[in-house]
């Protein structure tokens, strides 16, 4: 353990990086052109060089090469690597926290919250690694016994976004591992610190239980390091999370060589308010959904559709706990909105706002910038707009907190307003009345991949399937049955009687 982070890290933001990295036992990185900077100032934490194609290349060798005797260890044996990872995590959950709080900016609440779904996450593949079920299916042939088994993939490819740097690499991770899969990892390069302290965990985990440490593989760098990885066919899968615009150019790339995709992109998450809703109940979960993370994540709130009825009092309790959120360093006690990731989400959020206002959106409350963090960084108040229509700047995902708001008159009307967008990741209803909950979980309601009710969009637990439709590309991670991704199926037939009789009661003699 490390001290408690002292209040002149803004003097010293390198020697608390180093300190955080030996902690966690990485070494430190070889300094590069690769800037890791923090978005609490704008400053840059250290650098490090970027992964060569070469090494990039070495990289997936060594994870194709360590597969061939992963692959036959038994299921529970692997799961011993994924259970020592879940004792370090504990063990260093406030450095690492604290590390993305550093990178991401997120508070101290929401960084440690991080870890902790990684923690359970890898409680969950300890489980499954007894449970990778197949099943056991009546042949129509006597004397014949049909069934179905589940086989390690290969080598999956994990691209991972800045927003969550640790948690959804714990989610592909700790599942493939399981599976018995090995892993190439292409982290965000605005968040590379954390994935060398997660990098070295892994390893340490795997070395102190005796596994092969070259089953874990980490690669640095931009867009060229994440196309060779997408490129190689030595990748069974890749599992991308990312925007829509990453999606358009993976997908594709991974088909022409058949491989598979798993891809988490773009969510604009919606929540309806219906009149029976209990409004001090819909705006806590609201709030906390469109202003988390300074509305940086998938599942931020970003459409509130509210029945016209009650939208003036949710509007007054909404708005009064906006002006009352404390934004700024997140290091800091008490704060609950920290910055965003960098000057271009800035400037989105500014040009949506503008957007909208243009549209006839009357801006409630928040959009301004806070002052006092030096020019380099970027600290914005939450936004809430109230919209006349779903104009396009509401159907497009801008990642930043920004609240449309739209009212309605009629369940289906809401629906469709909620349907009309080309994400469909979260989704949740704020209702006491059984038949619009109902309605908005059935086949013709909510056509998102997630869809709540009275609760947020956001805060997923890792037990679930996670993922969504339409642009949101269609996978699935975390809990469920989503550890089928990450194998292969195969369908099997025995016969163990003296005859050779064939389906379909077809004769060939």
């Amino acid at each position: 353990m490390i001290p408690a982070i002292s209040e002149d890290f803004t003097r010293e933001p390198r020697a608390r990086t180093e300190a955080l990295l030996r902690a966690l036992g990485a070494k430190a990185p070889e300094p590069g052109e690769l800037s890791a900077r923090t978005p609490i100032t704008g400053g840059e934490l250290l650098t490090l060089r970027p992964s060569s194609a070469g090494e990039v290349d070495a990289a997936i060798e060594s994870a194709a090469t360590a597969f061939q005797d992963w692959r036959t260890v038994p299921a529970p044996q692997r799961a011993a690597v994924v259970r020592r990872l879940a004792r370090l995590l504990v063990e260093h959950q406030d450095e690492l926290g604290e590390l993305v709080t550093l990178e991401a900016g997120k508070i101290g609440a929401e960084a440690r919250g991080e870890v902790q779904e990684m923690i359970d996450i890898c409680e969950f593949a300890i489980g499954l690694s007894r449970q990778l079920y197949g099943h056991t299916m009546p042949s129509e042939r006597p004397g014949h016994r049909l069934l179905e088994t589940w086989h390690p993939l290969g080598v999956v490819g994990v691209i991972s976004a800045f927003n969550f740097p640790v948690a959804v690499w714990a989610w592909n991770t700790a599942l493939a591992l399981v599976c018995g899969d090995t892993v190439v990892w292409k982290p965000s390069e605005m968040t590379p610190l954390t994935a060398l302290a997660c990098h070295s965990l892994i390893q340490r985990a795997a070395i102190e239980v005796g596994a092969n440490p070259e089953v874990h593989q980490l690669i640095q760098g931009t867009g060229e390091v994440g196309a060779q990885l997408v490129d190689d066919p030595r990748v069974a899968l890749v599992s991308a999370t990312g925007s829509v615009r990453m999606g358009r150019i993976v997908a594709p790339r991974v088909a022409a060589r058949f491989g598979r995709c798993l891809l988490e992109l773009g969510g604009n998450n919606g929540a309806v308010v219906t009149p029976s809703a209990d409004l001090d109940l819909a705006a806590r979960g609201i709030v906390f959904s469109a202003a988390g993370t300074a509305g940086q994540r998938c599942t931020t709130l970003r459409r509130l559709i509210v029945h016209a009825d009650v939208v003036g009092p949710l509007l007054d309790r909404i708005s009064s706990a906006y002006r009352q959120l404390r934004v700024g360093n997140p290091l800091e006690d008490g704060v609950l909105v920290g910055p965003l990731i960098n000057g271009r989400s800035y400037t989105a959020m500014q040009d949506a706002l503008a957007r909208a206002q243009a549209d006839g959106g009357e801006l409630i409350c928040g959009g301004e910038r806070v002052d006092g963090f030096g020019d380099d960084a970027f600290y914005v108040r939450p936004a809430i707009v109230r919209m006349p229509a779903q104009t396009e700047v509401v159907r497009e995902e801008t990642f930043a907190p920004i609240l449309y708001v739209l009212t309605y008159h009629d369940l289906d009307t809401a629906i469709e307003l909620h349907n009309g967008v080309p994400q469909g990741l979260s989704s949740s209803i704020f209702t006491r009345n059984q038949h619009e909950a109902e309605r908005f979980l059935a086949a013709d309601g909510s056509d998102c991949g997630i869809a709540n009710v009275n609760i947020g969009t956001s805060g997923a637990e890792i037990g679930g399937a996670f993922g969504g439709e339409k642009q949101t590309g269609g996978g699935r991670e975390s809990g469920s049955d989503s550890w089928k991704s990450y194998m292969r199926r195969a369908t099997n037939t025995v016969n163990y009687s003296t005859e050779l009789p064939l389906a379909q009661g077809i004769r060939f003699e």
